[in-house]
């Protein structure tokens, strides 16, 4: 049976909390936040569990509401310019098996009103991980354009993130991939509409999107050495 997780109270949830980025209002709502976005957002990860190893047995979605897939509501305001003290989104990070231990790519889903999107990739990588993928990336380039240039992956996905000005250190410029090679993110994204992550259209777009963003993943995971 097709199930729907979110409902448009999610998104007014969102907006609302946007509007009223406090911990008063964020506590007076904690059950709004209860239910129409942690738990459906638990449930959905614990229903992708299944489809998931179907595509790696090596990724995890993990539905507990401590130390699992969901990001926590609560904004890091240490460094901050923006004290304000809640994400206004949510997203999921599905994560490799060995993520605790090793810099590892990940799938994820991202929840926020007129920005949902799904995506997979390596987001801000730590430098020695820059530098091997970098370097897999240049010695492997035809496993590349297999993973980014297929119509599978084009037809929906996009490379995000941010790029250096210049060619990295060590690298031919003249190489045919320097723009990719130039990448500090190594990430795909593809954006939904809100009427979609409140149907029931949502976990089969979802599954659809990891298995079309799985060959980038795979990539990343070869050349950070990691199984997929």
């Amino acid at each position: 049976m097709a199930t729907t997780y979110f409902t448009p109270a999610t998104f007014r949830y969102l907006r609302d909390l946007k509007a009223n980025n406090n911990r008063l209002w964020f506590n007076e709502h904690k059950p709004r936040y209860e239910a129409v976005l942690r738990q459906p957002f638990l449930q959905l990860i614990g229903d992708l569990q299944v489809p998931l190893a179907r595509i790696s047995p090596h990724f995890v979605a993990d539905p507990r509401g401590q130390g699992g897939s969901m990001f926590r509501i609560h904004r890091d305001t240490r460094y901050a310019k923006d004290k304000t003290p809640y994400k206004t989104w949510s997203g999921a990070r599905l994560f490799h098996e060995r993520a605790r231990q090793l810099d590892a790519p990940s799938f994820y889903l991202h929840i926020q009103p007129g920005n949902c999107f799904v995506g997979g990739g390596k987001w801000h990588p730590e430098a020695e991980s820059i530098k091997r993928i970098r370097e897999f990336i240049a010695n492997n380039p035809a496993a590349w354009k297999k993973a980014t240039r297929s119509k599978s992956f084009t037809a929906h996905f996009w490379l995000g993130g941010d790029s250096l000005m210049r060619p990295p250190r060590g690298f031919d410029p003249d190489h045919e991939l320097i723009e990719d090679l130039k990448r500090k993110d190594f990430v795909a994204m593809d954006g939904f509409a809100d009427g979609i992550a409140t149907s029931t259209e949502l976990k089969p777009l979802l599954v659809d999107r990891f298995k079309r963003v799985a060959p980038l993943v795979d990539y990343l995971c070869a050349g950070l050495d990691l199984e997929f």
